[in-house]
């Protein structure tokens, strides 16, 4: 499979055809001014012949009618080619058939000659968002289709992207790769798409928490031991380098290990080689050595905690990855993604009704929360709302506590005192009688999950109801 171009790489040209030369100047013109690459085509024909050489455009211009080679032709081609390239077509002759066949053929936009200055800036403006962000996903669904375990790491943010790029680009270094980053980022998903995107990939890839292990047992974790070597040691047992045997060892938390095993690690680093408790003489081991930390090293080093020396044998390529917090882009699209996946294991018990999707106040209160626990949290809270849920949509009652809470905290922070003040106890008034209305109707005026619903007693409810004059038939 070819290798799938970096969406972060410069966007190709934007390409004019049209058999008017009055008209290639006249865009050309526009576009100079914009400062947007681009080129012309005189005819279809050259149009074509360019393709065909390879050459790779955004979005393209084209006029629909030409001699042999018209506009519905070069679209019709480059759907073909580069499904992601965008194409306006332009006539004189604007008839509904002709544009129902442009858009039907997948035109992107359809204008009619002559036109204003300002409706093409903003026709090819979006066509040109739109290039980038089918070219995102391209290269997104390419990078996943060739790495398992990558389907939780899906993101259009750029600092996402750069990771993706950082982690084709490393597959294959024999260097050492630390993997930083707050817990529940992702780390793992990292090192599992380097070693599946390596020539290691067919071969074991061995995971261990140094911070999950006592101090006493990590080294025989990592380098095994011999029959007999302490208590316990009832036969011989291979360490984890050994046993990757060509594979690739990842060591999670590593700024866990104490100053002991830091020591002997490095010599592993170093010489390759590793002695098992016990035994006489040391094991030469073939293995990728991938760490990762959600610690600062830096200042563990600077601290006295972690050994210079074997933080820079570690980190020879860092790569860092992104908080959730900072990847504001890609949160609507991991809540779907998990909802998706989620919900389709989701056993016929629960309800056996199909969820459709989210509602919209659901996913504001999602998208305005901060996930101090990042990717592991939200797919932890998406898990807990597809599994109570019981209908077909997702409701804020299904949410955690604490989410609905700051979603509360934030409106109430947004709020304004008006100049000439306000009438608080009128304001508190409107905010319940709105609030009770929402909880009747999502439970169908069924007073009691109504009362479940905003945290208060049936006989709370019954005294606001009647306070308010709102309807308190049964």
């Amino acid at each position: 499979m070819n290798e799938p171009s970096s969406p972060i790489e410069t966007q190709p040209p934007i390409l004019i055809i049209d058999d008017e030369q009055s008209m290639r100047q006249f865009l050309s013109i526009m576009l100079k001014k914009q400062d947007l690459t681009h080129s012309t085509a005189a005819s279809g024909e050259e149009a074509l012949k360019r393709l065909e050489d390879g050459e790779r455009f955004s979005v393209v211009l084209t006029d629909l009618q030409m001699n042999e080679v018209g506009g519905l032709d070069i679209l019709r081609t480059i759907k073909e080619v580069d499904p992601a390239c965008q194409v306006v077509v332009m006539t004189a002759f604007a008839t509904p058939e002709t544009a129902v066949s442009a858009i039907r053929a997948g035109a992107y936009d359809y204008i009619t000659k002559p036109f204003k200055l300002e409706q093409v800036q903003v026709v090819v403006k979006r066509a040109m968002e739109k290039y980038e962000l089918l070219r995102e996903n391209l290269y997104l669904k390419e990078s996943l289709d060739r790495t398992q375990g990558f389907a939780e790491m899906l993101g259009r943010s750029k600092p996402m992207q750069r990771v993706f790029e950082m982690v084709a680009r490393v597959a294959d270094a024999p260097a050492t790769i630390l993997i930083s980053g707050e817990s529940g980022t992702g780390k793992e998903l990292v090192a599992r798409a380097i070693h599946q995107q390596s020539a290691r990939a067919k071969l074991p890839f061995l995971p261990i928490n140094c911070g999950a292990i006592p101090e006493n047992l990590i080294e025989s974790e990592l380098f095994g031991h011999k029959k007999g070597a302490f208590t316990g040691a009832f036969a011989d047992k291979k360490g984890l380098f050994e046993a990757a045997a060509g594979g690739t060892v990842f060591l999670d938390e590593i700024g866990e290990l104490g100053q002991p095993m830091q020591v002997k690690l490095l010599r592993v680093l170093q010489e390759r080689k590793v002695r098992p408790v016990g035994a006489a003489q040391e094991l030469s081991i073939d293995c990728r050595i991938l760490a990762a930390t959600n610690r600062d090293l830096r200042e563990e080093v600077a601290e006295g905690r972690f050994r210079e020396d074997l933080f820079y044998r570690l980190s020879v390529i860092p790569i860092e990855v992104p908080p959730l917090r900072e990847r504001g882009s890609d949160l609507k699209l991991l809540i779907e993604h998990f909802v998706d996946e989620l919900a389709a294991k989701r056993p016929e018990s629960f309800g056996g009704v199909e969820i459709l999707g989210i509602d919209s106040s659901t996913m504001r209160i999602l998208l305005n929360y901060d996930y101090p626990g990042n990717v592991r949290e939200l797919q932890n809270i998406i898990e807990r709302a597809v599994t109570l849920t019981r209908g077909d949509m997702i409701f804020p009652d299904v949410l955690p506590p604490h989410l609905q809470e700051q979603s509360f905290a934030r409106a109430a922070h947004d709020l304004e005192i008006p100049a000439d003040g306000l009438d608080l106890e009128a304001m508190v008034a409107q905010l319940e009688r709105e609030l009770i209305t929402k909880a009747l109707e999502r439970t169908d005026g069924a007073k009691t999950r109504a009362a479940e619903l905003l945290g208060i007693t049936f006989r709370s409810l019954r005294y606001r109801l009647k306070k308010y004059d709102m309807d308190d038939s049964e």
